[in-house]
C-alpha cells in the first residue's frame, strides 16, 4: 500500500503520517485526500452543518493557547524556570558568549528574543539539554549539508534502493530539498543535494518520491556543522 499527498497540497496530512505501517494502512482510508477545502466546506453547508462549514482554522499548535509554548511549558512543569534558567549561549567552538533563560525556551534557527547584543545578527544553531547549553552561531553557519535519521519507517520500499535519492522535508511547511539517502548502521544518511537551513535534531524528516510518500523519521542529534563563509573566505585569504 502506498500513501500520496493530498490534492490539496495546502492541507496535505502525508508528513505526520510517516509511521504508518503497511498494516494500518491496509485497513485505512482517506475520503478526502480527492478534495481540495473550499469543496469540504460546501458539502458541510449544502448537508446543513452550516457552523462547522464556517468554523475558522487552526494553522499552529491546536492544543496551545495564543501559539505560546513557552507559557504552556512553565503551565506544564512547575519551577522550570528555576531549574534551567542561567545556561550558557557558546559558540560553535565552545567559547562562552552570555547567558540564556533555559534551552527549553528555544528552537533551532531563532533569532528573536536571544536578548544578546554581539554587534551581528545571531541564530540558534544548536541546543544541548544535559548541559543546558545554546548554540549561536551566523545565519550562513545554519546551513546543513549532511543529517541522520533515526527510528525511520519506510512505507514505499522494504529497503532504499541504491543511489537513491528523494525530497526531502524538515518540517511540515517545507518546500523540501533533494536528498541521497543511504541506509548505514540501522540509521538514514541524508546527503543533500544543495545545503539546508533549520534542521532541528527530534523533528520529522520526511521523504517524497513523486507524490508518493517513501518514508520518514526523527533527526538525530548528532550535528555535522559546515564551516561558515567567513570562515572560508579566512581561509582562502591564509592560503594566498
Amino acid at each position: 500500500y502506498r500513501l500520496r499527498q493530498a490534492i490539496d497540497s495546502t492541507k496535505d496530512q502525508s508528513y505526520v503520517l510517516w509511521g504508518l505501517s503497511q498494516d494500518s494502512l491496509k485497513r485505512t482510508i482517506f475520503p478526502l485526500g480527492n478534495y481540495e477545502k473550499p469543496a469540504i466546506r460546501k458539502m458541510a453547508a449544502d448537508a446543513g452543518y452550516s457552523e462547522l462549514a464556517n468554523k475558522s482554522e487552526s494553522y499552529e499548535i491546536c492544543f496551545i493557547p495564543e501559539n505560546d509554548y513557552r507559557a504552556f511549558l512553565k503551565h506544564k512543569v512547575p519551577g522550570l524556570e528555576e531549574k534551567v534558567d542561567g545556561g550558557d549561549f557558546v559558540r560553535t567552538d565552545g567559547t562562552i558568549i552570555g547567558k540564556h533563560r533555559g534551552y527549553p525556551f528555544y528552537t533551532i534557527g531563532q533569532r528573536k528574543g536571544l536578548e544578546i547584543a554581539l554587534g551581528e545578527p545571531m541564530f540558534v544553531l544548536n541546543i544541548n539539554p544535559e548541559t543546558n547549553t545554546v548554540v549561536l552561531g551566523t545565519k550562513d553557519e545554519l546551513e546543513r549539508q549532511t543529517m541522520w535519521i533515526r527510528d525511520y519507517n519506510l512505507v514505499k520500499y522494504a529497503k532504499l534502493p541504491e543511489n537513491f535519492s528523494a525530497l526531502t522535508k524538515i518540517r511540515y511547511k517545507d518546500a523540501g530539498a533533494m536528498a541521497t539517502l543511504i541506509e548505514e548502521d540501522g540509521k538514514i544518511k541524508v546527503v543533500f543535494h544543495k545545503p539546508v537551513t533549520g534542521v532541528a535534531p527530534g523533528q520529522s524528516a520526511v521523504f517524497y518520491e513523486g507524490d508518493d510518500l517513501v518514508g520518514g523519521g526523527f533527526i538525530d542529534r548528532k550535528v555535522e556543522f559546515l564551516p561558515s563563509a567567513a570562515s572560508i573566505k579566512k581561509n582562502e585569504s591564509s592560503k594566498v
